[in-house]
């Protein structure tokens, strides 16, 4: 391998590479550090003719453009012990990035995968788009770049045992770590790492593995921190011990975004038990205590006088009337046959398992903040922005996190927790409280979504769909992504939510003359961009009223999908869950089967339900809420193209099924004189086990491509789908708002002042 100086770098033009051969970097350093250096890929061309625009780019593709310039600054490194380090330029929230990407470098540097050490790191600003997590693109977009540093790492190291012990590096082999040569000679790779190390950055060329020799890719692999987590030795961002970061939680305001207008007793809280600081900041009054207990009790006392919120006097009813009068018009009607519906859905909470919190430390001439982050970039600018400093002033630690369903996307807590510690001067760990994030967190925004399918015979003519959204908020980076890569987008110039909503929302079925529109309307709410964000719903109501038009033609559901779907891996997976499921079978009145399709990011997802709609079933009494109907069976087919840890991706898919049966029967707020009444996960009812189908099989289909295609957010929308049709097929009647319990309120609303809930004291009365 030859190389040359990291100043003649820039100027050299690279030559076209053998199909599997990748540029990369030996980066100057005292043990081997290696980077791999990737191009953007070739624009797209907008006059390349193609039916779906996500056929020619999609959301993934665009991401994975954004990140390429910049893949040559993130390193895989041996140590000097044998082990590999790499800093993750991603947020692990319970995704199981760590352990796939741990497994990619494993694969190519023939190291055990218990070796490798994979962090996450500090927000670093250079890296541009490289640092953004979301879109199911972690392990699209670093498939290539971490195997090719880890490859030329391997290539180094037979290198220094070659030049060390005077022969071939084709009479070497390197196997669990170990260098082996002739005369029985091996060396460990950490005594190897020095050697191996660069005294200059070098440009070099690699191989990758092919498929058929992958020992590690592709196989079932247990997570590499199950262990931590199960035992509770895991690190959370509240988890760490900042010196004098003293719990502090906020009193925040009866309706949505309210401010504070007075405070009458800010002295008698400041003198309440471990009380250490009141303070008035931008979206209520925070308390720093000894403890998250003394938090929550000074919060409760204090007598705050508010302003309204943006959101003042709004409810679900007049939300819903603003959107219909927003709704883009379905056109003329057709003078064919057609079929035709208009589907709601109600406001759905972004609140994730971990609460949101973050640690800050601000001095006057720096600040440094703790939080599990998923666009730390962005975060550590608009901090720095916030407190004036310069940006190198400013340290942001990604830790990890307990979940996001988007959530963690927006950095609220991290901006708050920089407010307080500015503010006192001091040190905070801060807390949302669970009812925080319910009345005054991210929410997936209330939609409607009309749609349209014109026939004649057994021929679809038209597709057409308009669907209409209280406005999400996209300020956490990828609207920075769109305008940056504007040029190579054959959208034109749409608009941020317009451009994710035609990059990530694609029509798999051959319909004719199709079309997807969107339109947002009413910017008063906190949204956030929930897991799949448009897609549940989009799918849900395409896939409802593919059911009809399949009764109105006469024809079997499943079988109608699969006469229409585009292509034959589409077909597969479809077929699979239909075999494996036994669709079509004899079943109780009142309990029925449903299917549906969905497809995105280079993969394809299929889901097959079963539900039980009898009154026995529907009436069953459950503490606090409302049982409703329940999934007793689901079959999950995935084909993600290569699926790196096929044991990850089936708890992908299983969690995507339960975000499904949510949104389809259970999980929604309740908007009521601009709140939220909802107050904690006990009367939010995400999937609960009395949900939870006792039957279900995840079938991950043999790999169809030489890459992974997106998996995290993948399974959410056909599951969302396939529960709605059984729902349908069940009752006989197709259900048109979602979920189906919303008009149900099961619980006794609990008061907006004091924000926060008196803590439960009657919990083993309720332990069976």
């Amino acid at each position: 391998m030859t190389g040359t100086d990291s100043s003649s770098q820039q100027e050299s033009v690279p030559q076209p590479l053998a199909r599997r051969r990748f540029l990369g970097y030996v980066l100057a350093a005292p043990t081997l550090l290696t980077a791999a250096r990737l191009v953007a890929p070739s624009e797209a061309q907008a006059d390349v003719p193609s039916p779906e625009i996500t056929e020619l780019i999609d959301l993934n593709d665009v991401m994975t453009a954004a990140a390429a310039p910049t893949s040559g600054l993130i390193t895989v490194e041996v140590n000097t012990d044998g082990t590999v380090s790499f800093a993750l330029p991603r947020a692990e929230v319970g995704q199981g990035i760590t352990t796939s990407t741990a497994m990619l470098i494993a694969e190519e540097l023939d190291v055990p995968l218990e070796r490798v050490r994979v962090t996450l790191a500090d927000a670093r600003p250079e890296l541009l788009f490289n640092q953004l997590t979301g879109g199911s693109n972690t392990t699209f977009s670093t498939y290539t770049p971490v195997r090719v540093a880890a490859a030329i790492a391997r290539n180094r190291l037979l290198r220094a045992a070659a030049a060390e012990w005077g022969t071939a590096v084709t009479d070497l082999t390197l196997k669990a770590g170990t260098v082996t040569g002739p005369g029985n000679r091996s060396a460990d790779i950490g005594a190897l790492s020095s050697k191996a190390a660069g005294v200059r950055t070098e440009q070099v060329t690699v191989g990758l593995k092919p498929r058929d020799m992958f020992t590690v890719i592709g196989k079932p692999h247990s997570r590499t921190d199950a262990l931590a987590a199960v035992t509770g030795r895991k690190k959370f961002t509240l988890d760490l011990n900042i010196p004098d970061a003293l719990p502090t939680m906020v009193c925040r305001p009866p309706t949505i975004n309210g401010k504070v207008t007075a405070v009458s007793n800010l002295q008698e809280v400041s003198s309440m038990p471990g009380v250490t600081d009141v303070a008035v900041i931008s979206t209520g009054v925070a308390v720093r205590a000894a403890t998250f207990g003394q938090c929550i009790d000074a919060v409760r006392a204090l007598r705050v006088s508010w302003k309204p919120g943006r959101a003042d006097g709004k409810s679900d009813t007049s939300v819903l009337k603003e959107l219909k009068a927003a709704e883009l018009p379905l056109g003329l009607p057709p003078l064919t046959p057609s079929v035709e519906e208009r589907f709601t859905f109600h406001f759905r909470s972004n609140s994730a398992l971990e609460p949101n919190c973050a640690i800050a430390d601000v001095r006057p001439d720096r600040a440094e903040i703790w939080s599990s982050l998923k666009a730390p970039i962005v975060a550590k600018e608009a901090i720095a922005g916030k407190l004036g400093l310069p940006l190198g002033s400013v340290t942001v630690h990604v830790t990890e996190g307990g979940g996001s369903f988007g959530r963690k996307l927006f950095f609220d807590a991290a901006l708050e927790a920089v407010e307080v510690s500015q503010k006192i001067g001091k040190p905070v760990k801060l807390m949302w409280h669970r009812a925080d994030d319910s009345r005054q967190g991210r929410t997936h925004p209330m939609a409607t979504s009309r749609v349209r399918i014109a026939y004649l015979g057994n021929t679809i003519l038209s597709y057409k769909q308009r669907h209409t959204s209280v406005a999400t908020d996209l300020g956490h980076g990828l609207g920075e992504v769109f305008t940056a890569m504007a040029a190579r987008l054959p959208v034109g110039d749409i608009g941020f939510s317009e451009t994710f909503f035609q990059l990530s929302q694609s029509m798999p079925y051959n319909f004719g003359a199709n079309s997807r529109l969107l339109n947002e309307t009413d910017n008063s709410f906190n949204t956030g961009s929930m897991r799949n964000v448009y897609s549940p719903d989009v799918t849900c109501a395409r896939e409802l009223l593919i059911d009809r038009l399949a009764a109105r033609m006469g024809k079997d559901p499943c079988r109608f999908r699969h006469d229409f779907l585009r292509d034959d891996r589409s077909r597969a997976v479809l077929d699979k869950v239909a075999e494996v499921g036994r669709w079509g079978r004899s079943m109780p009145v009142g309990t029925a089967q449903g299917i549906a399709f969905h497809s995105e990011y280079h993969s394809a997802n299929a889901v097959l339900v079963e539900i039980d709609c009898r009154p026995e079933t529907v009436d069953r009494p459950v503490r606090n809420g409302v049982a409703g109907p329940r999934v007793t069976k689901a079959v999950v087919a995935v084909d993600v193209g290569l699926a790196v840890n096929p044991r990850g991706l089936e708890a992908q898919m299983m969690g995507c099924l339960m975000d499904g049966i949510a949104l389809t029967l259970t999980s929604s707020l309740h908007l009521r004189d601009g709140h939220f009444l909802e107050a904690s996960w006990d009367n939010y009812f995400y999937t609960r086990q009395w949900n939870t189908p006792p039957e279900l099989e995840i079938i991950v289909m043999p790999s169809t491509s030489e890459r992974p295609g997106g998996a995290g957010e993948l399974g959410v929308a056909a599951s969302m789908a396939a529960v709605a049709c059984a729902y349908g097929r069940a009752t006989g009647t197709m259900p048109t708002v979602f979920p189906i319990n919303h008009g149900t309120l099961s619980f006794e609303p609990k008061p907006t002042v004091p924000p926060v809930p008196a803590s439960p004291t009657d919990g083993l009365d309720h332990v069976r």
